[in-house]
């Protein structure tokens, strides 16, 4: 909602400024200019991007529009599943959760929390490490270093469709100045007409210098940075779940290993410890 919100201020500041020092919006809208910037922009994407990136880009375009999932509820669930998991171990030992994360969609522990069970990268993250835990005696150092390798994996993969709207946007200015520069050669081979027409001419090339800079630093470059800032969030969860397993395996309560975790979050989402005990509280109760 914010990236439409964004984009109506955008055109209402330009456009609207534009209109008030008595332009003629009119002058402005040149389709051709439009083709050939997006048509450049678009096939210069497919060149400098292999398949799986441009898939990724494709996949990451619709969580744009959507607000931001990672709110402080989720991330109480996320604590209140680790808390009954760590607890079931420390009770009944680490075989007893053997069942629970093979199938953790059929498991009534994870059941419970259907928000982070529809998160299939933090259910995965957290069964792949607990089955290491029940698996042996595992060394905590060892487990903390595999866990910041498959965390920079999934930021690395996570920055491509960033890096990739990124790109494309500081690529936008100089195919618009190649729309005005092909508008140019057109005003310059039609040297001898009216000058009122000329003019016309001259006005169009210069749009497509202005529509280049506008969708770059308007519209597309923008994106680029809020899928980042996506992407953070999401890596987010991930070290809540790592520093609360480092936290049990090092011999800590669940109750102290979850407060590991809570700490590592945000303070924009994250709970204090008052709600975060009465959420784990009511969770139990149910």
């Amino acid at each position: 909602m914010l990236v439409i919100i964004g984009y109506v201020i955008v055109l209402g500041a330009v456009f609207g400024g534009f209109v008030i020092e008595g332009g003629h919006l009119a002058a402005l809208f040149q389709p051709v200019e439009l083709l050939m910037i997006g048509g450049a922009a678009l096939g210069a994407f497919f060149v400098g991007n292999n398949g799986k990136t441009v898939k990724a880009t494709l996949k990451a375009l619709p969580a744009i529009f959507q607000g931001s999932r990672y709110t402080r509820e989720l991330y109480m669930e996320l604590m209140s599943l680790l808390f009954d998991v760590l607890s079931k171990v420390r009770k009944e030992g680490l075989m007893s959760i053997e069942g629970d994360i093979e199938a953790p969609a059929e498991s009534p522990l994870f059941s419970k929390y259907p928000a982070v069970l529809a998160d299939h990268h933090v259910i995965e993250f957290m069964t792949d490490y607990l089955r290491l835990m029940v698996s042996g005696n595992m060394d905590a150092f060892q487990i903390e270093n595999l866990m910041d390798n498959e965390i920079d994996t999934h930021h690395h993969e996570g920055l491509v469709p960033a890096t990739a709207l990124t790109k494309l946007g500081d690529g936008l200015p100089a195919f618009g100045i190649v729309a005005a520069v092909m508008g140019v050669v057109h005003t310059m081979e039609s040297v001898g007409i009216p000058p009122a027409e000329l003019g016309i001419l001259i006005a169009k090339a210069l749009v497509g210098t202005f529509l280049g800079i506008l969708l770059a630093y308007g519209f597309v470059g923008p994106l680029g940075s809020l899928l980042e800032q996506k992407l953070e969030e999401s890596s987010k969860m991930l070290h809540c779940v790592k520093v609360t397993l480092l936290a049990s395996l090092n011999g800590y309560a669940p109750a102290l290993a979850v407060e590991f975790g809570r700490k590592v979050l945000y303070s924009t989402e994250r709970p204090t410890f008052a709600e975060l005990e009465e959420h784990i509280k009511k969770a139990k109760a149910k």
